[in-house]
């Protein structure tokens, strides 16, 4: 053992091995902290302050601004009309040595680096308890994300230190103040006294000021009105903190702790700031969702953020969602969507009837309901064209088995001689969509609904995927972005709400939306799927829904209400999709929870329809209203690209015979052997 310590100590004699692995820790520390040091100059914390008072803003496909999300934002107030209870109750809780440190805590730092590495002993790359101080978390709530990180926390270190250099420390704790998140779309402790206890900031109670100093370690899960019982032991906990940093006898906060909350549910008045609040909560979404952003930072950080968005159309829609007239059914949901046709991007979005709620429920796009008929030109007939069916070709249309023993009906039981596609198509015959998908093979069809995006699962392979069958449903910008491939020369594009995002200094954040577009099938296929498609709104199903004297193809759908089968002609689910070259729109209404006795009528004309109606003929009207193309015909990459579809087809199928084949001859041997 001495011998082998012997030659190490020879060894590192010999090439300065402890030397020079100093002198490297040494060349990344230095380097790492002329970066951060680099980086903090260049956040511009000269400007805090102002950055801080501007809300985010948000920006219309044409550059102009539609409204702002934090619009209680800028409520500021200074320092000394803050009441002493709140302030005291902040620093007892987040920064006890807020006026004696140098904007950071070489304990914290300490306990972080100690966290760090446990964590990264134990395979976990984050940091937990790291004890910012309050100069910290106002640099990172201004410039960093919520993730845990150790090179987050060294770029917070410097950006705490540069701006303990541009402020006093009454300034920080102001802005810190005054910027703080607290849910519902309120910043700064002034709108959260008014919002959640209707009295000025200054004149808080130490309960209520615990209970607001309490929400900063997070304003979701401590909101006093959503979260009554954990909010009241955070508020207990802020009380006690007070009590041990001396700035609250413990008879007074034993006091404070029997009082009851009295907090209220915050009315945040969005009539001119948040004007479209189901376009823009789906913006906040796309930001947290898509572009890794938080809630907290979207909101706080003074973004503009381009999106989609058509105001025109987004207003009308909503005038449309508040018009009484146009929902003959009037205790139902709804929810409607329309999107660009060639590039996805949403126009305009509601996600529901009724009050709106900050980032609730949007039935547009959240919803999971049964597509009923809609489904069949993307999982029957575009993929029947693409394996050699034409329009003209005849199906039955009387009642048969098919295999598993299924035997759908047409509505209403109506039964017919052979009919070709197109008016299967437009008349919404079930039993025509059933038989070609057994004939171009259940599996074909399922493989297109997951082309065209739809989160069919493993189950829903089988024929009644043919009318909608499926175990978790679609919302309405899932077929809405579906059908911008009919509209759009069988190009598939991903619906998306933001173009581009832009910090409080001009940096560009989100240089180009982040969307995809994918060819589904054949341009050739498209243009005749449209011209079937026309006859849905001429005289089809969806004729009492068609918009006033503008040329629209589509689909309708509908669901059976298998909870009310004793109510004649009742539906669940009613769908309605139509789309020019220029856009695309979907509408679907029908019942959040289906009970005893709530059942739509079958027919548009009775329930979607004059919505669908109204909302089309607007959006087409403020449109390019471009002129539906001639029929396509196929080019040679169309026919090259349907040639080996199909050859893939018939391979699949003869693989399948010699496989039937094998497994038969298999099975005479084993009997004949057996015998």
């Amino acid at each position: 053992m001495q011998n082998k310590w012997q030659k190490l100590k020879a060894f590192n004699h010999r090439f300065q091995l402890i030397r020079w692995t100093f002198v490297f820790v040494l060349f990344i520390f230095l380097s790492a902290s002329i970066f951060l040091v680099a980086q903090a100059k260049l956040a511009n914390v000269g400007n805090l302050a102002d950055q801080l008072a501007k809300p985010t803003l948000i920006y219309d496909k044409d550059g102009n601004q539609a409204g702002q999300l934090a619009d209680q934002k800028g409520q500021t107030v200074s320092l000394s009309a803050i009441s002493v209870n709140l302030k005291n109750a902040v620093l007892s809780t987040e920064d006890r040595q807020f006026y004696q440190e140098p904007g950071f805590s070489v304990k914290g730092l300490s306990r972080a680096l100690l966290l760090f590495v446990w964590n990264k002993l134990t395979g976990r790359n984050y940091i937990s308890g790291g004890g910012s101080t309050i100069t910290q978390q106002l640099a990172k709530n201004a410039y960093l994300g919520q993730q845990q990180t150790f090179n987050r926390k060294f770029k917070e270190l410097f950006l705490a230190i540069e701006i303990e250099k541009h402020y006093s420390k009454d300034q920080i704790l102001a802005m810190y103040l005054n910027s703080s998140y607290f849910g519902h779309n309120i910043y700064g402790v002034a709108d959260a006294a008014q919002g959640y206890f209707g009295v000025p900031v200054s004149q808080l109670s130490p309960s209520q000021a615990a209970s607001i100093a309490g929400m900063l370690a997070n304003p979701t899960i401590y909101d006093p009105t959503r979260y009554p019982r954990l909010a009241a032991d955070r508020r207990n906990t802020v009380l006690q903190n007070m009590v041990a940093n001396r700035k609250l006898s413990q008879a007074d906060a034993d006091f404070a702790k029997k009082q009851p909350l009295g907090a209220k549910n915050p009315s945040v008045n969005h009539a001119t700031n948040y004007q479209y609040p189901w376009f823009f909560d789906a913006v906040i979404n796309e930001a947290i969702n898509k572009y890794h952003l938080t809630e907290t930072e979207v909101m706080n950080r003074g973004y503009r953020i381009y999106t989609t968005l058509d105001q025109t159309d987004q207003r009308d829609l909503q005038m449309d969602y508040a018009n009484p007239a146009l929902f003959p059914v009037a205790d139902n949901q709804s929810a409607s969507i329309a999107l660009d046709a060639r590039t996805g991007g949403v126009l305009a979005v509601v996600g529901g009837r009724g009050e709106h709620v900050f980032r609730g429920f949007n039935r547009a796009i959240q919803a999971r309901r049964s597509p009923g008929s809609l489904i069949k030109p993307l999982v029957v007939y575009a993929p029947a064209l693409s394996r050699g069916f034409r329009p003209n070709n005849l199906f039955p249309n009387q009642v048969m088995t098919f295999p598993g023993k299924y035997r759908p009906e047409n509505a209403l039981g109506y039964q017919s001689p052979d009919v070709d596609m197109s008016t299967a198509i437009a008349n919404s015959y079930n039993i025509p969509a059933v038989y070609l998908l057994n004939k171009i093979g259940v599996r074909t069809g399922y493989q297109y609904a997951k082309d065209f995006g739809l989160p069919v699962q493993k189950g829903d392979e089988n024929l009644a995927l043919a009318l909608g069958g499926m175990s978790q449903g679609v919302s309405p910008q899932q077929m809405a972005q579906a059908y911008t491939a009919f509209a759009n020369r069988g190009r598939m594009s991903q619906a998306h709400y933001i173009t581009r995002i832009l910090d409080a200094s001009g940096k560009v954040i989100v240089s180009h939306p982040d969307f995809s577009q994918k060819q589904i099938i054949s341009a050739s296929d498209a243009s005749q799927m449209t011209n079937m498609m026309f006859r849905v709104y001429q005289t089809g199903t969806g004729a009492g829904a068609a918009p006033a004297n503008y040329r629209v193809a589509g689909k309708t759908g509908t669901t059976e209400d298998v909870d009310n089968t004793a109510i004649p002609n009742a539906s669940k689910d009613l769908w309605a999709a139509a789309y020019t070259p220029d856009i695309v729109t979907v509408s679907w209404q029908g019942y959040d929870i289906s009970s005893s006795g709530k059942t739509l009528p079958v027919f548009l004309n009775q329930s979607l329809g004059p919505l669908f109606q109204a909302q089309t003929t607007q959006f087409i009207a403020n449109s390019p209203r471009t002129p539906f193309g001639e029929p396509v015909p196929q080019s040679w990459t169309d026919q090259v690209w349907t040639f080996f579809n199909r050859l893939g087809q018939s391979a699949k199928q003869f693989g399948k015979k010699i496989n039937d084949f094998g497994q038969n001859l298999s099975q005479f041997i084993q009997e004949q052997f057996n015998r």
